[in-house]
């Protein structure tokens, strides 16, 4: 670890020189992305990628799930079963802490899969081929520190925010406090809402496109990966803010294009399902059997429904998958240039030829 480290500090300067522009980095990642998922299509491969893809959120594919069950309310009675739950919780404080802590583990650990994933999805990038419990058991420290930083990081945000809102609650319960002194703290404390999200945000996408990949090359820790990234910032800054307006439009353009592939698909998923339910209650009844709620239908109903989501969770992460493999390709093309060890794992063979 340590004489790799040696060595990339030796060529800072070399490797300033040698930065490649975004514009540059996102031809290149198109190319490597296309020879990456296609040349030669395996599906087995896409659908390891579309799991690990599926852990690493990113907006596009949620969004579209959100959005595609709202657009679907009568096949899929979301918005009933929601209301249910809510007026039974409602009801039911202890049930409502269950269910609330039940959700915070299940936080916890897709925050651990995402960090788990990223590195994955690095290392699957830089292999040009997915080993999905090699790579695992080969990343799992890395992934820890990863996940012990956005852990606290994410903490510290919901702390601070809570803090802000105790103190600021009084204020605004007192019945002498101005109305414009009350408007006046609110939008100061949505401004700071905003600004921290975006600050948050903004480090983590960094973290993930950036960071990750120089962890992954030259195995140092993630304070050490961040300062090594913060010290070739400020040697090209143009080009750092150039890649992270472009990096903004690329994201958004990847999320269009996967709700505009994944709306149908779950359209025609959840027209099938209802079909199918539909007809297995009609062929029952036809043979003079009636579909009444018995332990046995509730089973095989359940069992149904858990078939259902692993379907959708799979359309999920294989239509998002080419996006997410996009940007941090182009993450990594953009800031391999600048990290020597990096550069020579996502090109072994010009740095084998240089070498010669």
């Amino acid at each position: 670890m340590s004489s790799i480290s040696q060595g990339a500090e030796a060529e800072t300067h070399e490797t300033v020189s040698l930065g490649i522009s975004p514009v540059a980095a996102l031809i290149e990642a198109f190319s490597h992305v296309v020879a990456f998922l296609f040349n030669p299509f395996v599906l087995r491969h896409w659908l390891k990628l579309g799991a690990v893809c599926l852990f690493l959120g990113g907006g596009a594919s949620w969004a579209a799930i959100h959005w595609s069950l709202g657009a679907l309310p009568s096949e899929s009675g979301v918005d009933r079963a929601l209301v249910q739950v809510r007026l039974y919780l409602a009801r039911h404080p202890l049930a409502g802490l269950g269910v609330a802590a039940i959700g915070v583990a299940l936080g916890v650990v897709l925050i651990y899969l995402r960090a788990l994933c990223r590195f994955t999805l690095v290392a699957s990038i830089l292999r040009g081929e997915v080993h999905l419990h090699q790579a695992w058991a080969e990343l799992r420290s890395v992934a820890e520190t990863y996940f012990r930083w956005l852990l606290a990081a994410l903490f510290l945000m919901g702390l601070a925010l809570a803090a802000g809102m105790l103190m600021a609650l009084p204020l605004l319960r007192d019945p002498d406090t101005r109305p414009a002194f009350a408007s006046a703290l609110l939008a100061g404390l949505l401004i700071a809402e905003v600004l921290m999200s975006v600050t948050l945000g903004l480090a983590i996408t960094l973290t993930d496109d950036l960071v990750a990949p120089i962890i992954y090359a030259e195995q140092v820790t993630l304070p050490a990966a961040w300062r090594r990234l913060l010290t070739t910032m400020r040697s090209d800054v143009g080009a750092f803010v150039l890649y992270i307006l472009l990096r903004f439009v690329v994201s958004v353009a990847a999320g269009i294009a996967v709700l505009f592939f994944l709306f149908p698909a779950l359209v025609a998923l959840f027209s099938g399902s209802v079909i199918v339910a539909a007809l297995v209650v009609l062929g029952l009844e036809q043979v003079g059997v009636g579909w009444d709620w018995t332990p046995v239908t509730t089973l095989v109903a359940g069992v149904a429904l858990l078939l259902l989501v692993g379907l959708l969770f799979a359309v999920m992460g294989v239509v998002s998958m080419p996006g997410q493999v996009f940007l941090q390709t182009f993450g990594m093309r953009f800031i391999a240039p600048r990290v020597p060890a990096l550069h020579a794992r996502l090109n072994p063979h010009a740095s084998k030829s240089r070498n010669e």
